[in-house]
């Protein structure tokens, strides 16, 4: 049977982008359909304007921190109203250079601005914005209509991350009720900002998924910027009280604050879809996929955060071309959960690939750790930096079982790491490769070394003094391997 179309993709976000304009480079036939603007989270509510936020927050910091450099330090009169137009502007200039419809069409791309709804397995219905319906066949579908923010029930309303950019007044008090990666990169934001930030966290810790040693570290950095940490809690409560709102936790303890941001995690967006007129099945944090990103039926594939699987842009990326790959090229990829890369965009910066120290210890797996602190590495010195550690998890041969840095440029640096690990490379090469100096990167070639430097134990430098004739005194100068 002859359908309209090779590929219809559902969601215009990170996620639906690359399926669609890979699909369209592969020749297939290919429709994206999106309700509201290309671009979904990364763009209008997440990577771009946090990042953006964070950078004008950053000059604040260092012009009030400037004497730490032997310049006078300065007291920044913070207008936010100006501060979120530079925000919505480099918005709008990523959207234009990347999202917008006319990048996709130059690909071969339809793109059509409606919602799209199954009515069987091989046809959805479109809803245009002035009601007008229609509808479309096609042999494979890609589902990438990302998630929403979770949000408190009842109470007082509460800012999220898809509000929290049209805000243009600075709270003199803000509350931040999650302590994931959205609440810490925007708590450090407002707090460089000018307000005062209170964090409500339900965990006992910081950035749950990351490594424990490096979020200590991290947490006590922004306590020393003024940043309050409660954790071990929940808001139970949220009330409006005037033009202020009252936050109750679980203990009974209140807050009162200007505006509360609720940062608490993700949830898919799937309703309204249809999915059960397409026989796609739901699993529970989002549509069920094989490591094929195929659904319960064969020719329909799901890709990004409406997954549930790693919520992060370059995953909804990965997790298109294999999609892609599986549905038009019918090749058998897979996906690469093993070595997935993160990065929380604080000052100083936490970012992590492959195993956990948790996770190597509950498989009860052998590892040895290899540390090297920013204190030691020149450039951080030079910069003022010195926050910070290169932490490596390998087996005792050398073979790089995950790695956390946390400094300035973590997220830069991690990517050595993550190309080293996909390829196969040991800390052996990672060791023996020239890296410029002064750099950050040096960072990691400097822990890889304390893995060479622990194989030169005092055994093996006396066999070399005896058959070498050297007479030099022996030390002992290995990393911090313990496990």
């Amino acid at each position: 049977m002859t359908r309209d179309e090779d590929m219809i993709v559902i969601g215009g976000g990170a996620a639906g982008l690359v399926a669609a304009g890979l699909s369209a480079m592969l020749g297939a036939k290919t429709t994206l359909v999106e309700a509201n603007k290309l671009g979904g989270e990364c763009t209008w509510t997440g990577c771009v304007p946090s990042k953006t936020l964070l950078r004008a927050a950053g000059i604040a910091h260092q012009m009030r921190t400037a004497g730490r450099y032997g310049l006078p330090a300065a007291d920044p009169q913070v207008d936010l109203t100006k501060v979120m137009q530079r925000v919505h502007r480099t918005r709008e200039q990523i959207y234009q250079a990347a999202d917008a419809p006319p990048n996709l069409e130059r690909l071969g791309v339809r793109v059509l601005s409606a919602r799209a709804r199954f009515i069987d397995p091989h046809t959805v219905e479109l809803t245009e914005a002035g009601g007008q319906t229609s509808r479309l066949t096609s042999r494979y579908f890609v589902i990438a209509t990302g998630s929403r923010p979770k949000t408190l029930s009842g109470g007082a309303p509460a800012l999220t991350n898809e509000t929290i950019f049209e805000v243009d007044r600075l709270p003199r008090r803000l509350l931040v009720v999650g302590a994931g990666p959205v609440g810490m990169e925007l708590s450090q934001a407002f707090r460089r900002l000018g307000s005062d930030v209170t964090v409500v966290g339900a965990g006992p810790r910081i950035l749950p998924r990351d490594d424990s040693e490096l979020t200590a570290i991290l947490q006590t950095s922004l306590e020393q910027e003024g940043v309050h940490f409660v954790l071990g809690r929940r808001v139970s409560r949220l009330e409006q009280r005037g033009a202020m709102t009252t936050a109750t936790l679980d203990g009974g303890q209140e807050f009162t604050a200007d505006a509360v941001l609720v940062a608490v995690g993700r949830e898919p967006v799937v309703e309204g879809l249809g999915l059960d007129k397409a026989g796609v099945e739901l699993a529970d944090r989002g549509v069920r996929i094989d490591r094929r990103c195929r659904t319960s039926q064969a020719h329909v594939f799901a890709s990004g955060d409406v997954t549930g699987w790693f919520q992060f842009t370059h995953m909804a990326e990965h997790m298109s071309k294999v999609a892609v790959a599986n549905a038009i090229l019918r090749l058998p990829l897979s996906l690469d959960d093993k070595r997935v890369t993160w990065c929380t965009f604080t000052d100083p910066e936490l970012a992590h690939v492959g195993a956990s120290e948790r996770g190597l210890r509950l498989d009860q797996r052998q590892y040895q750790v290899y540390r090297f602190p920013f204190q030691k590495l020149d450039r951080a010195v030079t910069d003022g930096e010195t926050t910070g550690l290169v932490k490596v998890l390998s087996t005792k041969g050398g073979k790089i079982l995950g790695a956390s840095i946390l400094g300035k440029h973590a997220g830069e640096m991690i990517a050595e790491y993550a190309l080293a690990m996909k390829n196969g490379l040991s800390l052996r090469q990672i060791s023996d490769t020239i890296h410029p100096y002064p750099t950050y990167a040096l960072g990691n070639r400097r822990a890889a070394d304390s893995w060479y430097l622990e194989k030169l134990s005092p055994r093996l430098i006396r066999l070399l003094q005896m058959v070498l004739g050297h007479r030099g005194k022996i030390s002992r100068a290995g990393g911090d391997n313990s496990s």
